[in-house]
């Protein structure tokens, strides 16, 4: 049986334009290789499977036969190694690439995301396990989405990647040197991982996409070299340099200090993509003229969190601009707000920035960020509140300052014997999954009957009002006119 699903495969590298039809005999037995075998025998009949199917069969017969160990990372480690033995070398990814380029483009990155899909890289049957909803709020569609796409940690995984050796290679999961990469129990396998260079600002950065993907063609544009993040004048120069080369995409950083900003600080990076989030959507309340720069439009931004937009069809004069504002951010203290720059030297003040282009202009939406803690806030003063932390408790990073709730995968099940109980009437305290909920719940008893049929609709409502009042927490300027009117006394100070 095991040589249908190798033949199985063969064909599908063969459809997917993987490989040639001349590589197919190369290719076979590659993956003989990889799987421990000596011997094959076409088959007569070819299992008509998808690729999951496929893959799930060849790792089920390589653990039978001792050729790997069961569980999660080495399942994942061995069929990445064999996604890996069919996948074209990166300079022959890079030559389709720019071949595409010389068309357009949109060719190319529409080439390139579905490359990875079909590499396997981007696992879409994982993806598609995700739930997904949108949520109305006073300030926009907010997208929800309970991520199940990553990997669950794997216990035995974890006890021997603790005894395993150390290694300090790759740096970590962003650098280059990831690319093919076999990975181990604590690192993911990348033989089926490409990146493109790109030039940005003249300097040497590359191009990929978010195995996750979070959102339509969620990529990533990393720094060569292992630096960490920073923003600054040249990181606004970087985001739109990008958008100029990829006007169909936006791309963001996230913030540069930890609490407000988001996964990997060690590495310089941006995330991108083709995705229209609600904060874009979101109108300017409120225009603002910053002295000098009268031919740069600008306002407050209608959303939960505090954000100046700048539009201007001249990308040099939105950099000066955004380097005069984080300048001025960065020095800025107003006691009454609860904003300072810093404490016994640590530095809270930042921005968390996105630039696209829109029509002929160019636009840069700032995102004020503070990460001051207290005894009460230990987590950060402007960062999701302890009584939302039953929903959301990570931090508040570049998807969910745009509108995207990316939420952890306990919800699925959670929220699942939630709706259970809120039904029959059984004790929210008597479970230590729900438990944390209770208060919540008991709440929104006050508020609606629940039944069978509504119960689910009701509650992933309800999840994105807590996403809202999240992004609420996180603004350094409340939505209020207290708030409104601190916002305006901070843009008043940039001169």
């Amino acid at each position: 049986m095991v040589n249908g699903y190798i033949a199985a495969l063969a064909d599908y590298a063969v459809a997917k334009g993987l490989i040639e039809e001349a590589d197919r005999p190369w290719a076979v037995n590659r993956l003989l290789e990889t799987m421990g075998l000596s011997s094959y025998e076409a088959p007569e009949t070819v299992p008509q499977a998808s690729l999951e199917e496929i893959l799930t069969a060849l790792v089920n017969d390589a653990v039978a036969r001792g050729v790997i160990e069961d569980g999660i990372a080495s399942r994942d480690l061995f069929d990445t190694k064999l996604m890996g033995v069919l996948t074209p070398r990166p300079s022959q990814v890079i030559a389709a690439f720019r071949e595409k380029m010389a068309e357009s483009r949109e060719a190319a990155t529409d080439w390139f995301y579905t490359f990875c899909q079909d590499t396997d890289y981007i696992r879409r049957y994982r993806i598609a396990r995700d739930v997904k909803w949108v949520t109305a709020t006073e300030f926009g569609d907010l997208d929800i989405t309970i991520n199940l796409s990553k990997p669950e940690k794997d216990p035995r995984a974890i006890a021997a990647a603790r005894s395993a050796a150390q290694t300090s290679y790759p740096k970590c999961q962003l650098c280059r040197e990831n690319e093919g990469y076999a990975g181990r129990l604590d690192h993911p396998a990348r033989q089926n991982h490409r990146v493109i260079p790109v030039t940005i600002d003249g300097q040497d950065w590359f191009f990929q996409y978010s195995p996750y993907v979070y959102y339509n063609e969620h990529c990533i544009v990393f720094n060569g070299k292992h630096v960490p993040m920073k923003i600054d004048r040249s990181a606004f120069r970087k985001l739109l340099d990008f958008v100029i080369q990829f006007p169909h995409y936006f791309v963001g950083s996230n913030a540069d200090l930890p609490i407000v900003g988001g996964s990997i600080l060690s590495h310089d990076h941006f995330q991108g993509g083709r995705y229209t989030f609600a904060m874009e959507k979101a109108p300017v309340e409120q225009t603002v003229t910053f002295p000098g720069y009268e031919d740069v439009e600008a306002g407050i931004v209608r959303w939960p969190m505090s954000v100046i937009r700048i539009r201007c069809a001249d990308d040099k004069r939105l950099v000066d601009l955004a380097e005069k504002i984080l300048t001025a951010w960065r020095g800025y203290s107003d006691p009454d707000a609860f904003i300072f720059a810093e404490t016994d030297g640590e530095p809270h003040n930042t921005i968390t920035p996105i630039a696209r282009k829109r029509g002929d202009k160019y636009e840069l939406d700032l995102v004020l960020r503070n990460n001051i803690t207290t005894e009460e806030f230990p987590l950060g003063v402007f960062h999701p509140h302890p009584e939302l932390h039953h929903i959301k408790k990570e931090n508040i990073g570049l998807i969910e300052v745009m509108g995207l709730a990316v939420l952890p995968s306990r919800l699925k099940n959670e929220l699942k014997e939630l709706a259970d109980a809120l039904v029959s009437g059984a004790d929210l305290r008597g479970s230590d999954a729900i438990a944390k909920h209770a208060d919540w719940a008991e709440e929104l008893k006050t508020r609606y009957t629940f039944t069978a049929d509504n119960v689910e609709g009701i509650l992933q409502d309800e999840v994105g009002k807590v996403f809202a009042r999240v992004l609420q927490d996180a603004g350094v300027y409340k939505c209020t006119p207290e708030g409104r009117a601190a916002f305006q006394k901070f843009i008043a100070s940039v001169q």
